[in-house]
């Protein structure tokens, strides 16, 4: 087996190391994430846990808000036929723009889950 040079020891380090740092980012997101999910849902045992004697009650205004919020923004990004819309440059593509509009709107929301995904990744921004 040929020697590794230097630079290529040095740069299949660095790689290791970002790999590994990512790792642990990804780490500390999962459970910054999980802490998130559970204030939604009222659980706080974690950071305040109930003293014996005490009220258990836990407000869920962070919940109640994202519950709020959820029907009108559906609406701005899923309540029209069009969930996206591909502008003409010029006279000569607007029967382009138009039939890449109606194609990429029948992938997203026939032929995928669109409405489900758009829910997902809106209720996933507000929880985090």
């Amino acid at each position: 087996m040929p020697k590794m040079s230097t630079s290529d020891l040095k740069a299949m380090l660095a790689a290791e190391k970002a790999n590994a740092l990512a790792a642990i980012s990804a780490a500390r997101l999962m459970e910054e994430r999980a802490d998130a999910m559970d204030y939604y849902l009222g659980d706080m045992s974690k950071d305040m846990p109930a003293q014996d004697g005490r009220s258990r009650a836990v407000s869920t205004d962070v919940a109640d808000t994202i519950e709020g919020l959820m029907p009108p923004l559906m609406e701005i990004f899923a309540g029209s036929d069009e969930v996206v819309r591909f502008e003409p440059v010029g006279p000569e593509d607007e029967a382009a723009a138009q039939q890449e509009t109606d194609y990429v709107n029948h992938v997203f929301m026939q032929q995928n889950p669109g409405f489900m995904v758009l829910y997902s990744f809106i209720k996933d921004a507000l929880l985090s």
